[in-house]
């Protein structure tokens, strides 16, 4: 290991990252990614955030309190699923459901924010961090429907969207390590974890400092070096079962896919058939004498 070599991102999520006294990493990371200052009040209690034993490597989740009020769900996968997408929207509607108090009126309902950091291919685009809002278009005008003035002066939000659950998805192997600014060099740390001397994003100095690996007690590497283990191995393992439950769809539906093709193969051949007969028998009338048209009118032609 180098000396830049760092604490993977997950673990120190896991381990280090919930100590209020690390929050200014974090805090850092969020606000190159959101492009506002963020300030984390309190890491609250989900479902979606317990730590489960069988999560234990291949999944790490957060749930934290901004000063706004927002709650931010920082998510961390590392083995492929399919229904990936799915999970997201499950996710951000429990942190609503779980933080809105009986009584309280919609009005309430703080923004969520949902960061997701990604380890496999998800998805087909060629970026490697999406972002995701609610809009609502018009049909036939095609417009984009706003908030009146009154409602964003009673609610203090500008857009609908805002009333929505806004989603990141960051794809770390679409980034070639390419750093143009600087969540870049967030996405850098993320992928890498490693930070280059000459980073100046929020919140990676303080990470430089604590997460280093060589600071780590004889028993925590031991620990950590486990978990780098078990992830390679489980990530290894699901991305094969992955691809190979790809594979075993397609040999089951290959002979379907066959017949199929083999049917179409046969009704083509048959129609062909057909309208050469037609022809042969439309030639035999008119040469019998009778119109073209009274032959075409007795052949439903």
């Amino acid at each position: 290991m180098n000396n830049r070599t760092l604490i993977s991102f997950d673990w120190a999520l896991k381990h280090i990252l919930r100590d209020k006294a690390n929050f200014c990493i974090l805090e850092g990371f969020l606000s190159e990614l959101l492009q506002e200052d963020i300030t984390i009040i309190d890491l609250l209690e989900s479902e979606s955030n317990q730590n489960h034993d069988e999560e234990k490597y291949n999944r790490v989740d957060m749930l934290v309190k901004t000063g706004k009020g927002e709650r931010i769900l920082i998510e961390v996968q590392n083995d492929p699923e399919i229904d990936y997408f799915q999970r997201m929207s499950y996710g951000t509607a429990k942190v609503i459901s779980e933080h809105l108090k009986l009584g309280e009126a919609y009005g309430e309902i703080k923004r969520v924010i949902s960061v997701n950091v990604v380890y496999f291919n998800l998805g087909s685009g060629k970026d490697y961090i999406y972002r995701g809002i609610t809009s609502f278009e018009g049909l036939h005008h095609r417009d984009l429907l706003e908030l009146s003035e009154s409602q964003q002066e009673a609610f203090e939000r500008g857009r609908i969207s805002d009333f929505f659950p806004e989603y990141y998805l960051i794809k770390l192997r679409n980034f070639h390590d390419v750093t143009r600014d600087r969540l870049d060099e967030w996405i850098y740390f993320l992928r890498n974890s490693e930070i280059r001397p000459e980073f100046q994003a929020r919140g990676l100095a303080e990470a430089q400092q604590r997460l280093q690996v060589l600071k780590m007690s004889p028993q925590e590497l031991a620990t950590y070096q486990g978990f780098i283990k078990a992830r390679r191995i489980a990530a290894g393992v699901s991305e094969g079962q992955y691809f190979q439950g790809g594979f075993d769809a397609r040999q089951e539906l290959l002979p379907l896919i066959q017949k199929a093709e083999a049917d179409k193969q046969k009704a083509e051949a048959d129609k062909q058939k057909a309208i050469e007969h037609l022809q042969t028998a439309m030639s035999r009338l008119i040469d019998s004498g009778m119109p073209e048209t009274q032959a075409r009118q007795l052949l439903g032609l």
